[in-house]
């Protein structure tokens, strides 16, 4: 999944979903570690000060604010693994279900919009979070 957002830049902008509701302020920006490609915030939705993590690829920056593709229930039912450390493969696996992406690409897997277990060296590490920004 790739992106043109620039990760630093996002820290502590306003998300919404696609119908222009107000979700949350950026909170952290995971990158890939072996590419350094933006593709995961948490977005701090107020909501018992939990973070709910959302996919770059599909998003936008508009305005100054991060328009993301996907309706604001979704966004605040996905899994919560805590913000400050790594996304294992595992745990971006299950992003990717509850989001219904296909992380395999359109040459790989087994079918049509298969998505493979992600390769055991892929990690998503953060960037500095807004109260270290």
């Amino acid at each position: 999944m790739e992106t043109d957002i620039d990760p630093h830049g996002l820290i502590g902008r306003k998300a919404f979903a696609r119908d222009g509701t107000r979700i949350g302020t950026v909170d952290e920006v995971y990158l890939d570690d072996a590419t350094g490609v933006p593709e995961w915030a948490a977005i701090r939705t107020g909501l018992f000060s939990r973070d709910a993590f959302v996919p770059l690829g599909p998003s936008d920056v508009v305005e100054g604010t991060l328009r993301v593709p996907f309706e604001r229930a979704l966004i605040r039912d996905a899994p919560d693994f805590g913000v400050g450390r790594h996304l294992s493969p595992q745990q971006e696996l299950q992003l990717y279900h509850h989001y219904g992406l296909d992380l395999s690409g359109p040459a790989a897997g087994d079918g049509p919009g298969a998505a493979p277990d992600p390769p055991p060296d892929r990690e998503f590490g953060r960037i500095a979070g807004a109260e270290e920004a």
